[in-house]
């Protein structure tokens, strides 16, 4: 039987997080919602953002039979956790910087934390970094370019390397050195090559992997509760709004096996 796991973002940053997943349980039912009328995330306000989620979230998990969902976004998962919890009985998996793990490898006594501004100045990013880099300082650098740099390279357009330059100035120049860096937008895995091009030598830590096997952990008890699969075995990407960048993503969604790629109806009716 396979599993039925739904990932959501407001663009194609969560891709990055599919990859981690996938790779670890490829034959489990994949949707994954991008809601692109709304990107992006960072520029909605708590209230705006929560009852989005709530307003789409509860109709694919009910369409598509999904029994784990991940909220592949660090600015939905600091804000609408719990709140879907209320209104969900599956488990909901959430994102955070992985300021942990960083700080386990650091050996330079600086940490890199490129992130949205949102997430930078977040208190919950704040408790991260005084819970587990204690001793350590945590470089943060707000990121503006590098979300629209990955939509663009999943579009299939130029990176332009020199706004990843501007974003990353701060980790260049400062002295000591980080040696790790926290990549705190699933967006930005999807840059890996080109920021691992810019800071040579440099630890990119993200938190794909945790995730993954959060997912195992909570899928496991699930397997043994639930009967057959009652949804195909393909993988179906969905969309909020029709326009040319979404056309543009299609391809990068194929490569990674969906066939299915389509608006949600409900987004439909309400345009």
């Amino acid at each position: 039987m396979s599993h039925n796991i739904l990932l959501f973002d407001s663009g194609v940053g969560g891709l990055s997080v599919f990859d981690s997943i996938h790779t670890r349980i490829p034959d489990a039912n994949y949707t994954y919602l991008f809601d692109n009328a709304c990107y992006p995330y960072g520029e909605l306000t708590a209230t705006e953002l929560t009852e989005r989620c709530l307003q789409l979230i509860p109709q694919v998990v009910s369409q598509r039979d999904i029994e784990l969902v991940v909220i592949a976004c660090n600015s939905a998962s600091t804000r609408v956790l719990d709140a879907l919890r209320e209104v969900l009985s599956i488990p909901v998996v959430g994102v955070v910087p992985a300021i942990k793990p960083a700080a386990a490898l650091c050996q330079s006594g600086v940490i890199g934390l490129l992130a949205t501004a949102g997430t930078v100045n977040s208190t919950y990013t704040r408790q991260l970094a005084e819970q587990f880099a204690r001793g350590q300082q945590v470089l943060c650098c707000p990121a503006p370019n590098l979300v629209e740099q990955a939509e663009r390279k999943l579009q299939g357009l130029k990176v332009e390397r020199d706004k990843l330059a501007s974003d990353i100035s701060p980790l260049l120049f400062h002295r000591p050195a980080p040696d790790c860096v926290v990549l705190g937008c699933t967006h930005f895995p999807l840059l890996s090559k080109e920021l691992t091009t810019l800071l040579p030598g440099v630890r990119l830590i993200d938190s794909g992997d945790a995730i993954a096997r959060r997912v195992i952990a909570l899928l496991k008890p699930a397997h043994k509760e639930r009967g057959a699969c009652t949804v195909a075995s393909d993988y179906l990407a969905l969309y909020t709004k029709s326009e040319a960048k979404v056309d543009r993503l299609r391809l990068s969604f194929e490569k990674r096996g969906f066939s299915g790629y389509r608006l949600l109806s409900s987004a439909a009716d309400r345009e």
